[in-house]
């Protein structure tokens, strides 16, 4: 009997970890389903007004304050300045391209970020000029820069991710950019890119599967080594 308490033993905790592991991923689950559920009603809200610069400013360097601004919907009214930033990109089932983050005059004359939206490769460089847009986007600071993100071509105007704080400072804007959302105006063949929660994983039940099925494997030898320990005492 001796023979059996150790891989016994060390089975059940073994178990009971990887199950306890699946257990934790399943409620991580269900907190990550609401959070995100909290950002969609957040983002198709009614759109208010931009947030004071003061506030924006303080968002580029205070996560909590960012969190509370974040994806907020604002109503956006004012002209393109015809400055512009290429953001090199993609799109499933559309191909590469590029994201046009453009500087925008609101009507109170507030110089802000504009990611007008997505266009194709090779229509980049078609002329934009200067054009008033009315509409509703929402309020972001994508964090889309790493170590391993290439810097900006200012030969070809191209960025390889979008970066608010260097962004701002390129088109001398304040740090906060709208992503548009539904824009009325001349929209000169750029395709809004509305912000959504696809960008944030949730691998949470996967994670669970893992979990479960490694818990059922590690059953399954303990059970296999107490036959192979009961068939050498036979």
């Amino acid at each position: 009997m001796r023979r059996y308490v150790f891989p016994l033993c060390l089975g059940l905790i073994g178990c009971a970890i990887l199950l306890s592991l699946g257990v934790w991923q399943i409620r991580r689950l269900g907190e990550k389903e609401a959070y995100l559920a909290s950002i969609t009603a957040r983002i198709g809200g009614a759109a208010g007004p931009i947030p004071d610069t003061a506030s924006l400013t303080t968002a580029l360097s205070d996560k909590a304050a960012m969190t509370k601004l974040r994806y907020r919907p604002v109503a956006v009214s004012g002209t393109t300045t015809g400055d512009e930033l290429l953001v090199l990109t993609g799109q499933p089932g559309t191909g590469g391209g590029y994201e046009i983050i453009a500087a925008l005059v609101t009507d109170d004359g507030r110089r802000l970020l504009l990611d007008r939206g997505f266009v194709r490769e090779g229509t980049e460089k078609a002329a934009r000029p200067p054009v008033r847009l009315t509409g509703t986007g929402n309020l972001d600071w994508p964090a889309e820069t790493d170590r391993f993100t290439p810097v900006p071509d200012p030969t070809r105007n191209i960025w390889f991710a979008r970066d608010v704080a260097s962004m701002a400072a390129a088109l001398h804007t304040e740090p906060a950019m709208i992503v548009a959302r539904d824009l009325s105006g001349d929209i000169q063949g750029i395709a809004p890119e509305p912000v959504g929660t696809d960008g944030i994983p949730n691998n949470h039940l996967n994670y669970a599967i893992t979990w479960f099925s490694l818990a059922a494997a590690w059953a399954g030898m303990t059970v296999y080594l107490l036959w192979r320990i009961r068939q050498k005492t036979v």
